[in-house]
């Protein structure tokens, strides 16, 4: 049906990965353009092209002739997009919504404009200028462009920590007294069908500002899923997206939903959906941007999604330790994404769990995070 066409992915990342898992079963042939040769993606197509993602030339003769670009990573330049889509190419999600996307400043502009709750905020054009905002603290200092993966993230408590704080372009966010970290993954196809996948509770790393692990569905009163699976629904309609998006939220101890950030592609908060739902968020994005009819997104039981990331103090080659152990558990998924050189908290996989019993399945997520450790493989030894 749709293998006749020429498609190109923007990224070769773990996410690419995933995409191209999913693209197999729907028969479609997909090229990739990624910076890394031995990126995640590398071995998986006939198509893999070296080259930066950024880079207008790159970017435009990667894409120039294709029926279709899509992206698993945002950072990406944008005026080839741009150009491509005026010569004919089918590019989601769109340019513009990337580009949107791209500058967080940009992003909690587009949220106040259209009364989205979101933290309150100031924009910073110069580290300098943070020194006007000591009332707006306690906050977190976040670069417009350019910060992922907690990078380009800081919190400041104190006037005293503005002498950290980032150069260029940057804005102030209020911090936020909140009980619970959510995402919601909704999906928009091409005629304006959309869909939400349930709620999900993150847990993050208290240093590094990565999600260790997450349950799905979040445990919330039916009022509160609404409301949150309501608003990621306003915010792909708000956005006329086309594809997959993810929209992080946070809930008050008042009980207040607001959007934090929104990524549009699919997202490290949707992995479970592989095993849990009957449509993943992989699946469901080449059905929106193909303009098929969105899958169904409902749950088939209770999941968790444990990330694998690299153990601090390690750097080489890599090595899962303790995955055979936790394989034997009934419900365990792992999913390694092929990454030959393990750094400190560098993401090299993820585990999904999926129990009946609630209770089981915390059991088996504290299992995984403590016996399966991600390492540099020691040289053997050789012996004379």
């Amino acid at each position: 049906m749709f293998n006749h066409l020429n498609i190109g992915l923007l990224g070769g990342g773990q996410l690419g990965r995933m995409l191209i898992q999913a693209a197999v079963d729907l028969d479609l042939n997909i090229a990739v353009l990624d910076p890394d040769k031995e990126a995640p993606c590398s071995s998986l197509v006939k198509e893999f092209i070296v080259g930066s993602l950024t880079d207008y030339d790159s970017v435009y003769q990667f894409g120039k002739g294709r029926d279709l670009i899509t992206i698993e990573i945002e950072n990406v330049n944008i005026q080839a997009l741009k150009q491509l889509e005026k010569e004919g190419v089918k590019v989601f999600p769109q340019p513009d919504q990337i580009e949107l996307i791209q500058d967080k400043r940009v992003q909690k502009q587009f949220y106040k404009e259209r009364s989205i709750p979101t933290a309150d905020f100031v924009l910073i054009n110069s580290k300098s200028e943070l020194i006007q905002h000591s009332g707006f603290l306690p906050a977190f200092q976040k670069l417009g462009k350019s910060g992922y993966d907690g990078r380009g993230v800081q919190r400041l408590t104190v006037a005293s920590d503005f002498e950290k704080g980032f150069e260029g372009e940057s804005l102030l966010e209020k911090l936020v007294d909140y009980q619970k970290e959510l995402s919601v993954i909704v999906a928009r196809n091409t005629v304006g069908e959309i869909k939400a996948f349930p709620v999900v509770e993150l847990v993050f790393h208290p240093v590094h500002n990565l999600v260790e692990y997450l349950f799905s569905p979040a445990e919330l009163r039916p009022e509160i899923q609404k409301a949150a699976t309501d608003l990621a629904l306003r915010v792909i309609n708000e956005l006329e997206l086309t594809g997959v998006l993810a929209v992080e939220m946070f809930l008050t101890h008042q009980g207040e939903v607001l959007v934090n950030e929104i990524a549009p592609r699919p997202h490290n908060s949707g992995h479970q959906t592989i095993e849990a739902n009957f449509t993943s968020q992989y699946e469901q994005h080449w059905r929106a941007i193909l303009g098929m009819p969105l899958g169904s997104t409902t749950q088939l039981m209770p999941a968790a999604m444990v990330n694998l990331l690299g153990e601090e103090g390690f750097n080489g080659p890599s090595h899962y330790d303790g995955i055979e152990e936790v394989m034997a558990l009934e419900g365990v998924y792992p999913h390694l994404y092929g990454k030959k050189i393990t750094k400190p908290f560098r993401k090299m996989g993820h585990i999904t769990v999926l129990d009946k019993n609630l209770e089981s399945l915390k059991s088996k997520v504290k299992t995984v995070k403590e016996r399966v450790k991600v390492i540099a493989k020691q040289p053997k030894k050789i012996s004379i």
